[in-house]
């Protein structure tokens, strides 16, 4: 398939993420997993309980959008919610011993993507890669918190 950068590498970025994304999205919904989740089962799995409002912050996304989604996390047995001991008023999301025990499947299953995408890359050009995307993602949060304030 011919892409039209059109001088914009931004379209080539999207681009190389949707294509990531059908290539993993198949293996990671046989295991349980939807790739709307991975930020909070990361999340969950580094951190151990965080509150809702964590999550959201985290995963850089809006309350109401969270309690959506820890909603069918937890109807799929992927989370579970317990009373936060220091808030009454809140609860503590936990990743479940079933969510636990396939999260190395489907860090497999990303790594394995992430070696298929960089096939035929040098050390030396991967670490250019990750150099040139790590300033495009500041310089997005640097317009994001512009904007924000």
């Amino acid at each position: 398939m011919k892409i039209d950068l059109s001088n914009n590498p931004m379209k080539l970025i999207g681009q190389v993420y949707r294509t990531s994304m059908r290539l993993v999205d198949g293996p990671l919904r046989a295991l349980g997993f939807a790739m709307g989740q991975l930020p909070v089962l990361v999340a969950l799995k580094k951190s151990g309980a965080l509150s809702q409002a964590e999550l959201a912050r985290l995963a850089q996304v809006e309350q109401p959008s969270m309690a959506q989604l820890l909603n069918r996390m937890e109807r799929d047995g992927l989370v579970l919610r317990v009373p936060n001991p220091d808030d009454k008023r809140s609860q503590l999301v936990s990743l479940t011993a079933d969510a636990s025990r396939l999260m190395p499947k489907g860090k497999a299953v990303m790594e394995a993507a992430s070696r298929q995408a960089l096939t035929g890359f040098t050390e030396e050009e991967r670490d250019q890669l990750l150099a040139l995307l790590l300033r495009v993602n500041a310089n997005l949060d640097r317009a994001v918190g512009e904007r924000e304030s």
